[in-house]
């Protein structure tokens, strides 16, 4: 499984390249910055990055902190409107405020982008090139996703399982207490 994560993070850092490209390229119309919380929710993300932020988090030997108010929808790991997991956060939070191309259900080019930031923006100016292939990303992520899930013994997941990105914390706790008993044993 560390060759998907591998993998995952090399796609990550694509994502994020990409993402910098974009937010250099609209940077007059981007206004996303810290405290702009307004796309953050309680997403569920597929295994190999629910896994994967769990092994990053476990490496960095660090427990995240969630906010005891977060309001229903409201992402846990959103706290005093600031990112817990930023450097770990899931793909979907680090195309956030660009301008996102992806075929809706009729199978059309659809282009969707945050209301704060393209108010004064023809959007006839938008091309492949000044966006975020949304589903090119999602394929690569998809496939990943299969190959990693293929590496369970139990088949725990379909290909199309989702996990709610707050089970994270939960998994984290329980994880933190069995290597803490582990510890006391030894």
């Amino acid at each position: 499984m560390n060759k998907t994560f591998e993998s995952y993070k090399l796609l990550r850092t694509e994502i994020d390249n990409r993402a910098t490209k974009l937010e250099s390229e609209h940077s007059e119309q981007i206004k996303c910055k810290k405290g702009c919380d307004m796309c953050c929710m309680d997403y569920s993300i597929l295994p190999i990055e629910f896994y994967s932020i769990i092994n990053d988090l476990k490496e960095a030997k660090t427990v995240p902190e969630t906010s005891a108010e977060s309001k229903e929808g409201e992402c846990i790991f959103l706290k005093n409107r600031v990112c817990t997991i930023y450097t770990q956060r899931p793909i979907i939070c680090r195309t956030h405020g660009l301008p996102l191309l992806f075929m809706n259900d009729d199978n059309e080019w659809e282009l969707s982008a945050c209301e704060l930031n393209f108010k004064d923006f023809n959007f006839e100016e938008f091309t492949l090139d000044n966006t975020f292939p949304q589903d090119k990303y999602n394929s690569k992520l998809f496939m990943l996703n299969k190959e990693f899930i293929s590496g369970f013994q139990y088949k725990e997941f379909g290909e199309f399982d989702l996990i709610p990105i707050k089970n994270l914390i939960k998994h984290l706790k329980s994880h933190q207490i069995n290597d803490l008993a582990k510890s006391i044993e030894d």
